[in-house]
Parts: structure tokens; C-alpha cells; sequence
């Protein structure tokens, strides 16, 4: 079995909790035992797709009240900050995408132009 990158099991542990957490279905076959760790987490063991048990924690974060903003315009908030954050990594990738497509086929003109050349 090839070894599934971290950012990749990570990803896959959070899907299939907040799955479990969102839309809870009694007759799905594959649900967790969630146990209390403390007043903020709850916890439950998991196999990842490296076949390796792993401990995931749910936290519960409370954001401060503030003056400037309701509840409402601080969650609209951080959901458009991630939302651009999202956007900008798409951007950076398609950009890198190009320029690896661009450099190689910049290469492979000075390999051709080399072999005719010779």
C-alpha cells in the first residue's frame, strides 16, 4: 500500500468527523465513539488511510464578544478571510502550473534547437 501524504490523512480525518458530526445518518455503518476529554475537546481513536490508529480531538473555541462587530458579521468575516486565503492558493497553484508548463517547454525548444544543431 503506497504511503498517503499527511496533509492527505489529515484532510480525510477531519471529512469523515465533521461528516459524522454534520449529518449524523443512524444507519451509516461507520460512526465513533466521541469521549470527553476535558470541558473544550472530545476525542475518538480512527484508522487513517495508512491503515494507523489515530487520535482525533473536536475543539470548541468561543470567540470573544466585541464591540465593533455582531456575532454574525465576525463569522461572515472569518468565512470570507478563508474563502480569499482559498482563492489566492488556487491562483498561486495555476500560476506555478503554468510556469512548470512554460519552462519545460522552453527546455525541450533549446534540447531540439541543440540536436539540430549538431
Amino acid at each position: 500500500m503506497a504511503k498517503v501524504t499527511k496533509a492527505q490523512v489529515d484532510k480525510d480525518l477531519r471529512d469523515k468527523v465533521f461528516n459524522d458530526l454534520m449529518s449524523y445518518d443512524a444507519d451509516e455503518t461507520e460512526h465513533w465513539d466521541y469521549q470527553k476529554i476535558n470541558d473544550r475537546q472530545w476525542g475518538t481513536v480512527m484508522m487513517d488511510l495508512n491503515g494507523h490508529m489515530r487520535y482525533v480531538r473536536i475543539g470548541v473555541i468561543v470567540a470573544e464578544e466585541r464591540d465593533d462587530m455582531s456575532a454574525e458579521e465576525l463569522m461572515a468575516s472569518e468565512i470570507e478571510a478563508y474563502e480569499a486565503k482559498q482563492a489566492d492558493k488556487a491562483e498561486k497553484a495555476k500560476k506555478k502550473a503554468e510556469k512548470i508548463a512554460k519552462d519545460k517547454a522552453r527546455r525541450e525548444a533549446e534540447a531540439k534547437a541543440k540536436e539540430e544543431q549538431a
